[in-house]
């Protein structure tokens, strides 16, 4: 018994491993990388062109892990400073991004518009979409 409880204990101590996201755009967008600061400009729509592509950013609706792991590890943000951010910025006359329902609709969102950028977990990014930042 002994010797089942001491491996269970470091395998249970270990720190568990955070999904892996990407940042993509279409697979025939000519953006090939982006740097946090400048996703952060997309996302919080400071900035709207990459070159002569007109940027389309899409976020998930909700608690999503991978809208929140976006949030926290690419934009440097919490949900209560996104939210204060967007609800200021709606008097300035800034539009939050689009928004879709699922990880499978935003990765449809990005392979059919054009200058459409989101995020999704590694695993989900296919032949369609380009991987232009990991977090």
């Amino acid at each position: 018994m002994r010797k089942l409880v001491l491996p269970l204990l470091l395998l249970l101590s270990a720190p568990l491993q955070a999904q892996e996201y990407a940042v993509v755009v279409a697979s025939n967008s000519p953006i090939e990388k982006l740097d946090s600061e400048r996703l952060k400009d997309i996302f919080l729509r400071h900035r709207n062109f990459e070159g002569d592509v007109r940027l389309i950013p899409v976020n998930l609706l909700g608690e999503e892990a991978a809208r929140i792991g976006f949030e926290e590890r690419v934009l440097m943000m919490s949900r209560d400073e996104i939210n204060k951010y967007w609800i200021t910025s709606h008097f300035q006359g800034v539009r939050p991004p689009a928004t879709q329902a699922s990880l499978q609709s935003v990765k449809a969102f990005v392979e059919n518009v054009d200058g459409a950028i989101g995020y999704l977990p590694l695993d989900m990014v296919g032949e369609g979409l380009k991987v232009i930042y990991e977090f």
